[in-house]
């Protein structure tokens, strides 16, 4: 399931997921370990301050590890996030684009390590480190 889901997601006509089509995301790459996710900004995800809202940004940052995670998990290893801490470090406007890259840094025998990195116009706006728990 998760080969043919990661084949299915990466199509711009994805629909098996329906958040990153909510969203708008889209893949820019899935690999063993790494992931791009890509989300064009729209008024939708602009909060009252007239900036993306942290909320947002925060599901960009783990939905990408979650899929770096994936791309690398063996046949019939599931995960789930059961850590997440991010650091804003600049707003993210109404027109910037962000990509977000996550890379896996450790794959322990329970528990792996990711950290991501999300920008715009080049500038990282937001990092994040999460846990994923290994459910096999």
């Amino acid at each position: 399931m998760p080969k043919q889901y990661l084949e299915a997601l990466a199509r711009p006509e994805q629909s098996v997921n329906p958040l990153f089509n909510f969203l708008g995301i889209r893949v820019d790459a899935l690999e063993p370990d790494r992931a791009v996710l890509r989300l064009p900004c729209r008024p939708e995800l602009i909060q009252g301050g007239g900036m993306v809202a942290g909320g947002v940004l925060a599901t960009l940052l783990d939905e990408t590890m979650a899929h770096a995670v994936l791309a690398g998990n063996r046949p019939g290893e599931r995960t789930t996030t059961v850590g997440l801490s991010v650091s804003y470090l600049r707003p993210a406007n109404a027109d910037d684009t962000l990509v977000c890259e996550a890379r896996v840094q450790k794959r322990g025998g329970r528990v792996i390590f990711v950290e991501a990195c999300a920008r715009a116009a080049g500038r990282e706006v937001a990092r994040a480190t999460a846990s994923f728990l290994l459910i096999a």
